[in-house]
């Protein structure tokens, strides 16, 4: 996920140039400066894990600043007035300098080490000095439980082994504050140290359970803790490591988001280092990859909160939710290289449900807003090109508007954002943006037919008036294709467009229309006496102007060619009721039954051809046809009834005046045909309106 998002993610870790892997000489690996790029931040080292010690746990440094001052001090920094005894003047050699090496290197078997031969064993960093020192611990332990010795005596040599423990604990210390700079012998040897006087706090404890609260000559020094002054080491190494400035800022970052950026890249990559270089060394009851994890989790989750308290930005509290809720626990908890050393570590939410839930509340408020106003821009920048006559886009051949992709991306990359941190979130989002989508296809509709009513001089005016018919494609597969949604809602969400459609194709054939209407007046004005030669007429005539509609999307140019039919045989029917002749013989009624079908039949192919997908309109003049043709009363009855379950619309008006056509039918058998319609067949499925546009009588 790190590497998708609009800042890069966690690049692989490369080891510095000059830096040791184990096995390795513990030179210092480099730091990484605070002017190098993020790039560069991802090769940074994890070098500083353990910071220094406070002053407080270095009373030897303590005792040296006392010195310097010629204070008299008490306590631990007066314990190493114990070492000046016996030691040489300045400028005389020492005994372990004249022999070549240290005196316990030459002591016989057997003998424990003297204080002053432990305290430069410890100074030069022998950690084997650890045993012995334990032994003289013991050996003091043993002497005051035996008695015999003064008080005075024993508190003296315990100042001196205390002091030799302060060295030893430096030493140890010192080395696991930069455990990946320390050789492996020697952090093993460290860790060994520790895991022992881990073990002497436990015993310790156990015997003076059981031994009860009582005087003793000695001071209580045990449990020393160090292993819980090693975790606060590695809880100090989280708080400067994730606390180090961020790199420069890198352009349309906020100062939160690179701070995010950073804690999460350093987080990730000291995590891999522990559980590579230290994993292996760390006894296992240390927990050391978790002590780590705590820690970095911790300090992360306090500059969160931290952040959280005040008043953030759109996209900081984007990004925050975005940290919280996808990219911790999934690209940094739960990366391939940590899923498996984290499982058992229960490291929690970097923010409480609460407070993730109001900054999810601010996040939807803020981009369901945004979401509003960036349509509501794009449709102004739209509705002024129509106004100022800017010629529409062609693609493919098309007339092309970029408002639908404009819009379509907007509501998009708000539903992306709001799945980029949680599904949950994503769903949550969705209704919300439905009801600004219909919102705003119904100020579509409105600005797109104050256009229609007020533009229609402009020179571009047609061909923006396509391309806006265009546009409801793209939205309406949008809606398909990216909302699963009931088709009752759909229709509802959509019927803006099919306004919008309808009025642009409506718009598109007036002037046809206009062209056609004294063309049909022809049918009453000859009596009918050359239907056919008027109807190929008629034909030629939307022959001509159909090149017109080529810059149509496909689907809106059958829907255009639909309107069309529809129109031709609306017209037609019209003109037959309006026939103001009747026909008295058979004969005659055959003859213009016939004129009828082929009419029928031209307008049907014409209409076919140029893609009308209209087949419901097939039965409509024919139908009409075999009414007129036919003479016995019952068979007509039949053909009403068929006819009226494939158009409902008919009514007896629109009846009457075709059967006015048969002269020879009687007042009765007229009655009796009418009250065929009064039967309820049922319609053969849902029907469009056809007699409901011809004005009946």
């Amino acid at each position: 996920m790190l590497n998708t998002m609009t800042f890069q993610g966690f690049p692989h870790q490369q080891p510095a140039p000059g830096a040791p892997d184990f096995p390795g000489s513990p030179q210092k690996l480099p730091f990484t400066s605070e002017a190098e790029s993020e790039a560069c931040l991802s090769e940074a080292s994890s070098e500083d894990l353990v910071p220094p010690l406070e002053a407080e746990e270095a009373p030897d440094r303590v005792a040296e600043e006392a010195a310097k001052k010629k204070k008299k001090s008490k306590g631990l920094a007066s314990m190493f007035s114990v070492f000046t005894k016996g030691r040489r003047k300045k400028g005389q050699p020492s005994s372990a300098e004249t022999e070549g090496g240290s005196e316990s290197q030459s002591q016989p078997a057997g003998r424990l080490p003297t204080v002053e031969e432990l305290k430069a064993d410890l100074e030069r960093g022998r950690l084997e000095a650890a045993g012995p020192l334990l032994a003289l611990e013991r050996e003091l332990q043993a002497a005051t439980a035996a008695g015999g010795m003064s008080e005075e005596e024993l508190l003296r040599r315990q100042s001196k082994v205390e002091a030799l423990y302060v060295l030893l604990r430096d030493q140890v210390l010192g080395l696991l504050r930069r455990p990946l700079e320390a050789a492996p012998e020697r952090l093993r040897q460290a860790l060994t140290v520790l895991a022992e006087q881990e073990r002497e706090d436990r015993a310790a404890a156990a015997a003076a359970a059981a031994a009860g609260p009582g005087p003793s000559a000695l001071a209580a020094t045990r449990p020393r803790r160090w292993l819980q002054l090693w975790r606060r080491g590695v809880a100090q190494a989280a708080e400067e490591r994730l606390g180090e400035r961020p790199a420069a800022a890198a352009e349309g970052r906020t100062e939160a988001e690179r701070a995010f950026l950073h804690m999460g890249r350093t987080m990730k990559e000291d995590l891999e280092a522990v559980v590579e270089r230290l994993k292996p060394l760390f006894p296992a009851e240390f927990a050391v990859v978790a002590a780590y994890a705590e820690s970095y989790h911790e300090h992360f989750a306090a500059q969160l909160a931290d952040l959280a308290q005040f008043e953030l930005s759109e996209r900081d509290t984007y990004v925050l939710l975005l940290w919280v809720q996808n990219l911790y626990p999934n690209d940094v908890i739960n990366s391939p290289r940590l899923a498996g050393e984290l499982q058992g570590v229960r490291l929690g939410s970097l923010l409480p449900s609460k407070q993730i839930q109001l900054l999810e509340a601010t996040f939807l408020y803020n981009e369901v807003a945004s979401v509003k106003e960036l349509m509501a821009r794009a449709l102004e920048l739209e509705s002024r090109c129509w106004t100022q006559d800017v010629a529409p886009q062609r693609l493919d051949g098309r007339c092309h508007s970029e408002l639908a992709i404009d819009v379509i991306q907007i509501i998009s990359q708000g539903q992306a954002k709001a799945e980029s941190i949680t599904l949950d979130l994503g769903s949550q989002i969705k209704h919300m943006l439905l009801v600004e989508l219909a919102a705003f296809l119904k100020s579509y509709q409105r600005a797109f037919d104050e256009f229609l009513e007020r533009c229609k001089q402009l020179r571009n005016y047609r061909a923006t008036v396509i391309a806006n018919i265009n546009n409801c494609l793209s939205f309406r597969m949008f809606v398909d294709q990216k909302w699963q949604i009931p088709q009752d809602l759909q229709s509802h969400l959509l019927s803006p467009l099919n306004e919008l459609k309808s009025h642009g194709i409506d718009t598109l054939l007036q002037k046809l229309f206009g062209v056609l209407k004294p063309l049909f007046k022809r049918f009453t004005q000859t009596r009918w006496a050359a239907p056919t030669e008027t109807l190929e007429e008629i034909i030629s005539a939307v022959g001509e102007r159909l090149p017109e509609f080529s810059e149509l999307q496909d689907c809106f140019r059958e829907e255009l060619m639909e309107a069309v039919h529809l129109h031709l045989v609306k017209e037609y029917i019209i003109r037959l009721s309006k026939w103001r002749l009747v026909l008295k013989t058979p004969a005659q009624q055959q003859r213009l039954a016939e004129h009828i079908l082929a009419n029928a039949e031209l307008i049907q192919r014409f209409c076919t051809q140029n893609g009308s997908p209209a087949t419901w309109l097939h039965r409509a003049l024919p139908t009409l046809a075999e009414i007129i043709r036919l003479q016995d009363p019952s068979a007509i009855k039949i053909e009403v009834a068929t006819y009226a379950t494939w158009y409902p619309d008919f009514s007896k008006g629109h009846l009457s005046a075709i059967l006015a056509i048969k002269e020879n039918l009687s007042s009765s058998e007229v009655r009796s045909i009418r009250g065929i319609l009064d039967i309820n067949t049922g319609a053969h499925k849902p029907s469009k309106s056809l007699f409901a546009l011809i004005k009946a009588g």
